[in-house]
């Protein structure tokens, strides 16, 4: 997330809140398509991370980023920590260890959202270059211990990192050393969102094999496809994970909200400054819980955003629903990730294709899936099948559904061709960790320079 918000419009009750997630509701033919990515940057000469501070830092690098591009500067106590476009034109964030974010702007189609990456990735390379920074596409951090990773001056960060290991064992791992694609997209009603949250849920660990692309860690084999997503299996599972009120029928706008109400906060945020509030959640702070500990005790739909902003379930609801569970991979995933999903969920025939698909699917069986896909990938067995069957059944409904949806660009093509990535996993058999693997031990002599060569934006 590039900034906190502000917004000091006061909360009269629960209804306040149920609305504001409703008022995201839009006609289908206003549904817009945000991606996100993230990347990790490194020196080329010799594969350290790039500290926030120095001539060739992070720091150096928005700052050289604002001048090329003109985007206003977003400040945490006077430093730089992203940019801002203009008039919701997209921003530039920096995750806890530096993985360095583009949170695009609400766009048409995937022709227009990849032609978006692309033009942010030229203009990283070209500042980049100047300091001897690069960027990898991959899932996680394929290097560095976790004191080796250089930590940014975020005021929530630090308090996030305080408060991560009292409530799992892999929180400081998830801030520091993984990356993901995820794409946000419309509803038009709250049983809109309530069948694209169910089938999101339902397919997120089929979209997390598809997507698996981190098998190193420390310059070695994990053992695993992903294990940015077993890293997930142990963050703080009060916010994260499946939702299991999300397959039950009537599934609603204040389900969610009641369920939010009741996970610890991070913080509040007052006149630009940032107070630890973990010890309460946002039920006790709308009962007067920070009376006497902050100014302005009284909770706004400011508030209200920002503890949406980190709650972590593996589809999150705002107004409108983020899809998060891939990890971050070369440019052409970037683009791969955003088409499997409006394939999926923008399109009536293709959304009742992938309704059939999941409808009778019971968290139990969604739970198993997530827990053994960072292992096993495309092979992980499913009711007498595997994985890799799902991936295939849930890539025609995308690619018909996109087909369907019937967005050409200059050439004339349909936004399908994006799916070809996917494509080709499952055609294969394999995942791309699991090819990565393979190049390391057979033809790389086990380089890990060999290994940042390849993943190269």
């Amino acid at each position: 997330m590039a900034r906190d918000t502000t917004d000091l419009t006061s909360i009269g009750s629960i209804d306040d809140l149920v609305a504001d997630i409703a008022a995201g509701e839009k006609p289908a033919e206003a549904f817009r398509i945000g991606t996100e990515h993230e990347k990790f940057g490194f020196y080329a000469e010799d594969l350290s991370p790039v500290p926030y501070e120095g001539e060739r830092g992070i720091r150096a690098l928005l700052e050289g980023l604002q001048a090329l591009s003109g985007w206003e500067a977003i400040l945490d106590e006077g430093r730089i920590i992203g940019l801002a476009g203009a008039d919701g034109g997209g921003a530039i964030s920096l995750e806890p260890g530096g993985q360095f974010e583009l949170s695009g702007a609400p766009l048409r189609s995937i022709h227009e959202t990849c032609r978006e990456s692309n033009a942010h990735l030229a203009d990283v390379r070209r500042v980049a270059a100047e300091l001897g920074i690069q960027f990898l596409g991959i899932g996680s951090s394929p290097l560095w211990t976790l004191d080796e990773t250089p930590r940014m001056p975020k005021s929530r960060y630090d308090i996030m990192a305080r408060y991560m290991p009292q409530v799992g064992t892999r929180g400081l791992d998830m801030m520091f050393r993984t990356a993901t694609i995820q794409v946000n997209l419309d509803f038009s009603s709250q049983a809109d969102m309530a069948r694209k949250m169910r089938i999101g849920m339902a397919l997120q660990p089929v979209a997390s094999a598809l997507f698996a692309n981190s098998p190193f860690t420390e310059g070695r084999p994990n053992g695993l496809v992903s294990w940015r997503s077993a890293v997930w299996a142990d963050v703080d599972n009060a916010r994260s994970g499946l939702l299991p009120f999300a397959f039950e029928p009537g599934f609603s706008y204040r389900d969610y909200v009641e369920w939010a109400l009741d996970v610890p906060m991070y913080f509040v945020m007052r006149e630009g400054r940032y107070t630890q509030a973990t010890d309460v959640t946002f039920r006790q702070f709308l009962d007067g819980a920070l009376k006497g500990r902050i100014a302005s005790p009284e909770p706004t739909m400011g508030d209200w955003t920002n503890h949406l902003s980190t709650l972590f379930p593996d589809v999150r609801l705002k107004r409108f629903l983020e899809m998060r569970g891939a990890d971050g991979g070369p440019w052409r995933r970037i683009c791969a990730l955003p088409a499997y999903w409006v394939g999926l969920l923008y399109d009536d025939g293709a959304l009742d294709g992938a309704e059939a698909l999941t409808r009778d699917w019971s968290f139990e069986e969604v739970s198993a899936l997530r827990a053994e896909v960072p292992r096993s990938g495309l092979r992980t067995p499913f009711r007498g099948g595997t994985v890799l069957d799902i991936a295939r059944a849930s890539l025609d409904i995308a690619r018909a559904g996109l087909v369907a949806r019937a967005r050409l660009n200059e050439e004339g093509h349909d936004e399908s061709v994006f799916l070809a990535p996917l494509e080709e996993v499952v055609a294969r058999g394999t995942t791309s960790a699991e090819e990565l693997v393979r190049l390391y031990e057979e033809r790389w002599d086990r380089s890990m320079a060999r290994v940042f060569d390849h993943l190269i934006y």
